[in-house]
């Protein structure tokens, strides 16, 4: 299910109608609409509890785009910007789709997100809390978003309970999927640090000295994975099968269009659809 929300959350980040958007108000380059739109949903925070809650940013990159970007736009504007940049984006990707089909996918992923448990979930909370909205494209965008983040807070859990620090869970990343340095390095990394964090997977016995993975990297990577899974499964069990099948096969079209809109190499880590 997240390989089919996660795409239509990220327009908010990657579409050109969403960054328009985020502009519009005074939110220009990447990485103010970024953390200003993210955060706002916590209110006009500094950069301490956005460094603790989005785990993979280095520190001093948080700190200068916090608190300034309040003083660009609020968090109500920026809220209403990536609201609206979203639906704008969802509008021009599903355009083919019956408006029934966007209406019963934003019912039932609404009624997913409805039922996500957010005791210690900071980001899954202030999002859970936001209004659904009144159109299917609205309500189908902040439920996937709900979720998202949602979802996101018990895998940095997961991270944390197995001892991996922000730029260690990047540097593994980048192994084991071939995944671009940029995911180290855009987020404020040095390649020092870089470096490090490559020694102590490799001290940990998690990477060879050449940067390959090792099966025990792989098997505790993924014992991480399964632990997120279990922290992400309430919504759907609330759902029910019936309900998640029909879900997932609603959601199809929609997440794919929203996939090969975006950027092939972007810096959200994007999941493939199955299939």
């Amino acid at each position: 299910m997240w390989a089919h929300f996660e795409p239509v959350h990220a327009v908010t980040y990657l579409h050109p109608r969403a960054r328009a958007a985020y502009e519009a108000v005074g939110l220009r380059g990447y990485w103010r609409g970024y953390f200003a739109g993210r955060a706002a949903p916590l209110g006009a925070v500094e950069a301490a509890p956005v460094i603790a809650v989005f785990f993979n940013f280095a520190p001093p990159m948080v700190a200068r785009a916090l608190p300034a970007v309040w003083r660009l736009a609020s968090p109500q504007e920026a809220l209403r910007a990536r609201l609206t940049g979203a639906v704008q984006a969802l509008a021009e990707l599903t355009y083919e789709l019956p408006e029934t089909h966007l209406a019963e996918a934003a019912d039932l992923l609404v009624r997913a997100a409805s039922a996500v448990q957010t005791a210690g979930r900071v980001l899954g909370r202030v999002n859970a809390a936001l209004p659904v909205g009144e159109y299917p494209l609205a309500q189908l965008w902040q439920a996937a978003t709900t979720l998202r983040e949602h979802r996101g807070d018990g895998h940095v859990a997961a991270l944390v309970a197995a001892g991996l620090d922000p730029v260690e869970t990047l540097a593994w990343r980048a192994a084991s999927d071939g995944a671009p340095p940029q995911y180290l390095l855009g987020r404020g990394w040095s390649e020092e640090q870089w470096h490090a964090a490559h020694e102590r997977l490799v001290q940990r016995g998690w990477l060879t000295g050449d940067g390959t993975t090792t099966e025990h990297g792989r098997a505790e990577f993924q014992a991480v994975e399964d632990a997120t899974d279990r922290a992400s499964a309430h919504p759907w069990q609330a759902l029910g099968r019936d309900g998640t099948d029909r879900l997932r096969e609603l959601l199809e079209p929609i997440a794919r269009s929203c996939h090969a809109a975006l950027p092939p190499e972007s810096p959200v880590g994007l999941p493939a659809l199955p299939g």
